[in-house]
């Protein structure tokens, strides 16, 4: 029998799944939030959403890949670290107050708004047709080291928050100068290996639902497929915008209600 919180979870997972995967963020950034309105304990709801990021980035890598859009050596660059950095994230949530996670969840939502507009307004790596690629993609030793940096804070993230590192993977490639369709298409693929570090740990924690993660994962998936679909054939310049409005309104959200404000 469908339970309300089922039925809402499904809902969760869809958009999560379709939002993460046109921005290549994981979705967890949806998925985090949105569980905690609906009642869910902080700590479970970043620990199922590490666990869900899992299905819905190996959903969008897959469909991305059949495009043509990973670049496969600055993705294992980005995980590789990450792999180790995630472990420690998520030892975190043990020893921190759920408030504090809430706070720094909504600065980093709000980082994540701003970058959205950024990226709508000026891609600096261009369109994804037409130019030379090959000498764009070329991973020259500072590129290499950048990503291997950004890889391992990405982790960190993804291991505290339970968001995918994508908030830090899609900026620093575009600021490689890697086009914004690849970009997000490598950051789902690095977040898919990633998350399995920050899932295996929240699980090992006791933070993770099972049967939440059975409501979230069908939905995740199709809302992952479409998503790439839909990134791949229109340039959702005022989606962008109106998702950085809404990602400010839950950032305000959960800041205020970290900080100890009466919100519902």
């Amino acid at each position: 029998m469908l339970t309300w919180l089922t039925i809402a979870l499904c809902f969760v997972g869809f958009t999560a799944g379709f939002l993460g995967s046109m921005f290549g963020l994981g979705g967890g950034f949806i998925m985090v939030p949105l569980m905690n309105i609906l009642g869910v304990d902080m700590r479970i709801a970043v620990g199922t959403s590490a666990a869900a990021i899992f299905f819905n980035m190996l959903s969008s890598a897959l469909a991305y890949s059949r495009y043509k859009f990973v670049l496969y050596k600055a993705g294992f660059l980005l995980a590789a670290p990450a792999l180790i950095t995630a472990y420690y994230g998520a030892q975190l949530t043990k020893v921190v107050d759920p408030n504090v996670i809430r706070v720094v969840f909504g600065f980093v939502l709000f980082f994540v708004g701003f970058r959205v507009v950024k990226s709508n307004d000026s891609r600096s790596g261009g369109s994804t047709s037409g130019g030379d690629l090959s000498k764009v993609l070329e991973l020259s030793f500072r590129k290499s080291v950048a990503l291997i940096a950004g890889g391992a804070l990405a982790g960190l993230l993804a291991g505290f928050l339970g968001v995918g590192g994508g908030v830090v993977n899609v900026p620093l490639l575009v600021s490689l100068n890697v086009p914004i369709h690849y970009a997000v298409a490598t950051s789902s693929f690095t977040i898919t290996f990633t998350s399995i570090t920050s899932a295996t740990t929240h699980y090992t924690l006791g933070n993770v639902d099972l049967y939440m993660l059975v409501a979230l994962t069908p939905t995740l998936i199709l809302g992952a497929q479409l998503g790439a679909r839909t990134a791949k054939k229109t340039r959702p310049k005022a989606l962008r915008r109106w998702f950085a409005v809404v990602l400010w309104f839950i950032a305000a959200r959960m800041v205020l209600k970290g900080l100890g404000f009466p919100i519902p």
